[in-house]
């Protein structure tokens, strides 16, 4: 029920201190006494105004009728309905269904501050602001894009095409074919690593060591020259050297050459005594599982990857709530079984802190059976903790699932916003090189 004046929306002459505008073909009736409440809007002005100035309404409204005493307005009445609130409740929400930016600029136009919108509404203002944001920088990429052959010199120009290549798979067919034939050595390179870990592929060394085939490792070879020729050439004509460098996704990518390189130099220039040593083959051993991280090299050409990393990052506050969840279960549930499991003579508890592996495998469903409770009481507080852990894991994941999939939404919607844009931007340059060529 509402506990002050509401505007009436009649079809009647003002009264004495009382203005009528119409807003877009609505007309409305307002009261001059709760307009002054913010005295330095555009309806208090219009309402404090005499009717005798003509020139200072003419300014405040798009038109005024001295007969009706009706201010006209081309605006858009939806968010008129929101602006004048602010007038009786001293707050602003914006509606489901209209632009926040246009929203913002109607506020601007009536002269009311931002600081009267709702906490709500502030929030979403800033996701949308978030957004434009977005849109500009991937409007600012694609014009960059499309004016790489306005480049001064000739030098400028090949750095361009040869970024393009390596790092916009859209923008021409062989950069496409690149972009597909980097995945395809991605997985290759992956695969060859893991077969090559099988024993009965692989041959015996002069010192009846198992070691790597030879096809295997020439594979492997033709894989990382690959990858460095694709790394330098995509350096050289990085715009950014510094941003380059300081990138996630290239601190990957160099993470994965740099053991192959390293191996080698430890193979070819280190002696025989010195590739002998227990270190040094600890150290060699260490590198090679490195290439490992070859497989992250995925994320850069796949969009899916990326949003899922997003995705994370975004629940980052759900996924500390597991952890501390599990945490928490794993210090309480080891604690019990092995206070309950003393009493069996055959008990596999020795310890809590070795209990903890029990209770991480219980609650994670996993169960190995490696260590597992024999009494009665020790199989009820594993049922217990199981059920716990199913609870607890299954708590933060429709957020995550949430995030990832809003996301991956916004991330389709400002793509397509940004190549409208950028067509409409080109629709209008075409205009106007129109315009001045007829004239």
């Amino acid at each position: 029920m509402w506990t002050v004046p509401k505007p009436k929306y009649k079809n009647a002459f003002s009264e004495e201190g009382d203005i009528t505008v119409n807003i877009g073909g609505v007309r409305v009736v307002l009261f001059g006494d709760d307009l002054q409440r913010y005295p330095e809007s555009r309806l208090a002005e219009l309402s404090s105004c005499s009717a005798q100035n003509p020139e200072l309404i003419s300014t405040l409204c798009d038109d005024f009728d001295p007969g009706r005493k009706e201010f006209y307005f081309d605006r858009d009445p939806d968010s008129f309905k929101c602006i004048i609130d602010v007038y009786y409740f001293d707050e602003i929400h914006i509606k489901t269904g209209i632009c926040p930016i246009c929203f913002i600029k109607e506020m601007e136009f009536w002269k009311i501050d931002q600081s009267v919108l709702d906490e709500c509404c502030k929030s979403y203002l800033s996701e949308k602001e978030e957004e434009l944001k977005e849109i500009a920088n991937k409007v600012k990429a694609i014009l960059e894009d499309l004016d790489g052959d306005q480049c001064i010199t000739r030098t400028q120009r090949c750095q361009r095409f040869l970024w393009r290549l390596m790092e916009k798979p859209d923008s021409s067919l062989p950069a496409r074919i690149i972009a597909i034939a980097s995945f395809l050595s991605i997985l290759l390179s992956a695969v060859v690593m893991c077969v090559s870990t099988i024993p009965e592929l692989q041959v015996t060394n002069a010192e009846g060591k198992l070691v790597e085939h030879p096809t295997m490792e020439g594979i492997e070879t033709v894989c990382m020259l690959w990858f460095t020729a694709e790394f330098v050439l995509r350096l050289a004509s990085s715009p950014s050297k510094v941003r380059f460098a300081l990138s996630i996704m290239n601190i990957i990518d160099f993470m994965a050459i740099m053991p192959f390189y390293v191996v080698l130099s430890l193979t070819l220039l280190g002696t025989t005594s010195m590739m002998e040593l227990v270190n040094v083959q600890q150290a060699v051993q260490a590198l090679r599982i490195m290439r490992i991280a070859r497989i992250f090299k995925l994320a850069r050409h796949s969009s899916g990857l990326q949003t899922l990393t997003y995705a994370l990052k975004r629940s980052l506050k759900e996924l500390g709530l597991l952890l501390m969840y599990m945490g928490v279960g794993i210090f309480v549930f080891s604690a019990l079984a092995y206070t309950m499991e003393q009493s069996h003579p055959e008990t596999l508890f020795r310890s809590i802190p070795q209990s903890f592996w029990w209770a991480i495998i219980t609650m994670t469903t996993v169960g190995y059976g490696d260590i597992y409770p024999k009494t009665t009481l020790g199989k009820c507080n594993a049922a217990v903790s199981f059920l716990c852990g199913v609870i607890a894991i299954a708590l933060p994941i429709h957020p995550i699932i949430n995030n990832f999939v809003v996301f991956y939404n916004k991330q389709k919607v400002l793509e397509t916003a940004a190549k409208h844009e950028v067509e409409l931007m080109e629709l209008k340059s075409g205009g106007q090189a129109r315009k001045k060529s007829q004239e």
